[in-house]
């Protein structure tokens, strides 16, 4: 028998691969460094290793599996050459495609000796046949491993629960490591980034609506009852200018307080001076909208004026009309409604999750259907404290100057926000596959090695998503490739389904 000198690290039970004729791979559970005096290969590819204690050896009959039967042997000694009884499950499957279910080769393994187990396999077709083994041991925790098996292919290829390190073969913690050499990561487009810090501005689009300014909006209403004698501003939308007519009214009781002042005031100018009762008969008419004006016409005049005029008490636009020439008015009923477009308001809606990043103050720019290519900007001058149940929105309110006139009420914009998160630990985007609440990424753990990562992640901005758990700064990720990876992760490890 023919031997060379091997090093291994292996990690737990090793498992020495007998391929009758073929080639063999050991795999082990704690780090041991194997001694060339323990490594004996016999003819080209046999090989077998003593690590703690243990010898465990794998191998496929015949060494280039064939649609059929396949015997599988396993072996399992101690340092002394002894055998070793242990609980040892294998099958191997082929992957479901497209209307073809996957299918399943159990693996019958029996003792047919002290330590070696022997088992029929049955590969029903051509294809790839990956096979799983699971090696069970009171002395040891359970250990999974999963190699690359195919028909009219020659070797079994280690894809989890082993990783080559500095040409050596090592057993991994993890049973989800697989392995995928450079000319498939190649033909895949595997591609990777590092996970770092990184200065993260988050993109905030709302639907916003231009609305009045509600500080410069007035209601016109009359504190008597009365009829509309001559309505001035007929029609909405009438540019007013403050302190002119909007219409006249007549008013029994504003007749009868006019008369009761003239009264009043002629009793009082026989003796030349003015008492509480003549004060109060002037406020009288004040509160009743008429002006100082009118008033001191009305003592020239030397008596009551039927139609008293009502002014405008600001500039700007009548958005609102509730009255016509001859119409009876009620008192505090509102009557016309004058908005000042000088500047307006604009509210938007932000999504639950995002409003506590927006802040009084803050910058924001929008855009309007009705003006293509222009961008204004404005500032965040109020969050409403409560959300719209109906949406589970929340509002804020932009304020600006329209001397033009550009920006109408009812109007619709298109409000973008821009928050600064700072630095926030995160991924780019293409890293993350989504499947249902969970977030995966590979960690290209070098040399082919990838392993399949569950994250906790935070908030996404420019192509980025932050990390929250599940990675550390300097760690590389696959940002290619990704899918491809999963199917073949599913495939080759068993792992939970994501």
């Amino acid at each position: 028998m023919k031997y060379s000198k091997k090093f291994l690290w292996l990690t737990g039970i090793s498992v020495l691969a007998i391929l009758t004729g073929g080639t063999y791979f050991i795999l082990s559970e704690s780090s041991t460094k194997v001694s060339p005096e323990s490594v004996a290969v016999a003819e080209d590819n046999l090989f077998r290793y003593q690590v703690n204690g243990l010898n465990i050896g794998l191998g496929i009959k015949p060494s280039i599996p064939r649609v059929g039967s396949n015997e599988l042997i396993i072996e399992v000694r101690d340092s002394s050459e002894n055998p070793v009884s242990v609980a040892i499950d294998a099958y191997a499957e082929m992957p479901a495609m497209g209307a073809m279910p996957a299918m399943r080769a159990p693996v019958d393994l029996k003792e047919n000796a002290p330590g070696r187990y022997v088992g029929t396999m049955h590969l029903s077709m051509r294809g790839e046949w990956p096979l799983t083994i699971t090696i069970k041991d009171p002395q040891h925790d359970e250990k999974r491993l999963q190699f690359d098996l195919a028909t009219d292919r020659k070797d079994l290829a280690i894809v989890a629960g082993a990783a080559p390190v500095d040409g050596v073969t090592k057993t991994t913690d993890d049973a989800d490591v697989i392995t995928i050499d450079s000319r498939r990561r190649q033909m895949i487009g595997v591609e990777s980034d590092v996970v770092s810090h990184r200065e993260l501005i988050k993109s905030i689009r709302a639907v916003g609506e231009v609305m009045f300014d509600e500080q410069l909006l007035s209601h016109v209403a009359l504190k008597f009852d009365g009829y509309i004698g001559d309505l001035k501003a007929n029609y909405v939308g009438a540019k007013v200018t403050k302190n002119q007519i909007l219409f006249t009214v007549y008013s029994p009781e504003l007749l009868a307080a006019q008369q009761e002042y003239l009264e009043t005031l002629k009793r009082r100018q026989n003796n030349g001076s003015e008492d509480g009762l003549l004060r109060a008969a002037r406020q009288r008419l004040a509160l009743w909208d008429m002006s100082p004006k009118e008033i001191k016409a009305l003592e020239q005049r030397g008596s009551p004026q039927d139609y008293v005029a009502i002014y405008a008490p600001r500039s700007g636009t009548l958005i609102e009309r509730n009255i016509a020439d001859g119409s009876s008015v009620r008192k505090e009923q509102t009557l016309l409604k004058i908005a000042d477009l000088s500047r307006v308001w604009i509210e938007a809606e932000v999504f639950e999750a995002d409003l506590e990043l927006v802040r009084v103050g803050m910058a924001a720019s929008f855009t309007l259907p009705y003006l293509p290519g222009r961008t204004y900007s404005a500032i965040v001058e109020y969050v409403y404290p409560y959300l719209q149940s109906d949406s589970r929105t929340g509002r804020i309110r932009l304020s600006l100057e329209n001397p033009d006139g550009e920006l109408k009420p009812d109007m619709y914009a298109e409000v973008l926000l821009q928050a600064g998160l700072g630095q926030r630990l995160s991924v780019p985007e293409e890293a993350i596959i989504v499947a249902g609440d969970t977030r995966v990424v590979f960690m290209d753990l070098g040399q082919g090695r990838l392993k399949p990562v569950r994250i906790k992640t935070g908030r996404t901005a420019q192509g980025y998503v932050e990390v929250l758990d599940g990675l550390s700064a300097g760690d590389i990720v696959v940002t290619s490739g990704n899918f491809l990876i999963a199917a073949e992760t599913r495939l080759k490890t068993g792992i939970e389904q994501w």
